[in-house]
């Protein structure tokens, strides 16, 4: 198990990790400008944005992206979010990202989210930054209670929030327009204690 990466100020409760942060075979880590050319060679994919809000990204597109999450390495207010890119660990390749939302101080609630190149699907990469994603929300920023939402078409995603521990809570049917179709939507969630207990 990888050491707490992060640097707590209790007056706040503001969480600013320590990087690079280590898991078994990936290293997650701020983004920089140098990332601007893998970023899009995976957000240019259309298989990449079948499931989001987002359709496939051009250069500029991915360049304001980009210069958004490279303002996002800690999070010091509610309402925030926390952007990781990820490397593997044995090439420096970026195959991916992870993210973490501080949705509320008082309830204490977060949301965690991943999105990978299809040529790295299938290996646990999102289930690794998953685990490292949960550990920095419960540990690094005491959040009580952590969801992760996805198309409902999605099942691998589905899975991989499973083998995190989390449940599957909500189904809403039809309940979005997305790149003009009604999409469902599901809904798991962990909590602190049930997520400790896991390990």
């Amino acid at each position: 198990m990888w050491p707490a990466p992060f640097e707590l100020i209790y007056a706040g409760r503001v969480l600013k990790p320590s990087y690079p942060i280590r898991t078994d075979r990936l290293i997650l880590r701020p983004f920089t400008p140098a990332d601007l050319d893998p970023l899009h060679a995976i957000q240019s994919l259309p298989e990449v944005s079948r499931y989001l809000y987002w359709g496939p990204r051009d250069a500029e597109q991915v360049r304001e992206v980009l210069e958004t999450r490279i303002g996002q390495s800690a999070l010091l207010e509610e309402g925030q979010a926390l952007s990781l890119a990820v490397e593997l660990a044995s090439t420096g390749e970026l195959i991916g990202d992870g993210v973490l939302f501080w949705h509320s101080r008082l309830h204490r609630s977060g949301e965690i989210g991943y999105v990978f190149h299809p040529a790295h699907h299938g290996r646990g990469y999102a289930t690794e930054v998953g685990r490292a994603l949960l550990k920095l929300g419960f540990d690094g920023l005491n959040l009580r209670r952590i969801t992760g939402r996805l198309d409902g078409r999605n099942e691998a995603s589905a899975r991989v929030l499973e083998r995190l521990g989390m449940r599957r809570e909500a189904h809403l049917v039809e309940n979005e327009m997305v790149k003009g179709e009604w999409t469902d939507e599901l809904v798991y969630a962990i909590l602190q204690r049930e997520w400790r207990a896991r390990r």
